[in-house]
Parts: structure tokens; C-alpha cells; sequence
């Protein structure tokens, strides 16, 4: 493997044991990022068109409740990803995220990675089956802050 954007994606564990070709082809639509604390990185309801793999630091996915403002759902960190809903139409932001320290990221064009899924079934596969898992926990950390929100007594319907 060459050093470089490729070995920094082999590292990430989202991208484990991918092979090399695909990951250089995910390389090409790929960038590195740094986030300062307190960027916002997207909002919700604003088009979706990239991901982040975290390599350092921390992000916030929020959500807008009325009369709360922004509300944690879950915090990410090194070694997991950020955003997913570019791999669905209507390709819109359903949470919104912020930076909350220095955050080191590699940043993928969504677009272009569905063009390289569609090109090539396997890294289709092996892109598909890694996601499934992070909206798995997005939901259930939802579902936890939902909870948490009804509990509260300053919660009003």
C-alpha cells in the first residue's frame, strides 16, 4: 500500500479490511478536513452531499426541538463516521452537526462515492454493510434522547 490518503483510510476502522484498489478509488473522492470547534458541518433539512471519517476529535449530532434549541442526540469521535444521508433521496440532512473541539476528518464526496458503489457491486457491498450499523445506532440513540426528552418536566407537548 502507498502512504498517503490510502493509508490514512486503511487506518480509519470504518474502512477495515477494504481492499487496497477499492481504497484507492475511495481516495480519489476524498480529502482531508479540519474542523475548528464550533463549526457547524451541516444542518438539517440542507442538502446532503458528503461524509466525514473522523480521525480526531468530537462532533455533536443535534436535532432543532421548539422551545429547547438544539439538543444533543449522540457525540462522535475518533474512528467513526459522520453523515449518511446522502445514501438516500431525498439527500437532505436529518440531524444537524457541530464540531466541539479541533476535529481531523477525511472528507468524501457522497455523489462520487455512489458512482464508485455503482460501479463496482463489491465496494457497493462492503460500503452498504458498514452504514447499516451506524443508522442502526443513530436511531437508537435517537430513540434514548427521545426518552430522555419525554422525562423531562420541562418538556411540553
Amino acid at each position: 500500500m502507498t502512504a498517503g490518503p490510502v493509508a490514512e483510510l486503511a487506518t480509519h476502522p470504518f474502512l477495515a479490511g477494504i481492499p487496497d484498489d477499492q481504497l484507492a478509488a475511495v481516495a480519489t473522492v476524498t480529502r482531508p478536513l479540519r474542523l475548528p470547534p464550533g463549526s457547524r458541518v451541516f444542518r438539517e433539512g440542507e442538502p446532503a452531499a458528503r461524509c466525514w471519517l473522523i480521525h480526531t476529535g468530537l462532533v455533536r449530532l443535534d436535532t432543532l426541538v421548539p422551545g429547547r434549541g438544539h439538543v444533543t442526540v449522540e457525540t462522535l469521535g475518533a474512528g467513526t463516521v459522520l453523515g449518511w444521508s446522502w445514501l438516500c433521496p431525498p439527500y437532505r440532512w436529518h440531524f444537524g452537526a457541530e464540531a466541539t473541539e479541533t476535529t481531523h476528518t477525511s472528507e468524501i464526496d457522497g455523489g462520487q462515492l455512489r458512482r464508485l458503489c455503482d460501479d463496482d457491486p463489491d465496494l457497493g457491498y462492503a460500503i452498504m454493510s458498514r452504514f447499516l450499523p451506524v443508522l442502526l445506532d443513530r436511531l437508537q440513540h435517537t430513540r434514548m434522547r427521545l426518552l430522555d426528552l419525554y422525562r423531562s418536566p420541562a418538556w411540553t407537548r
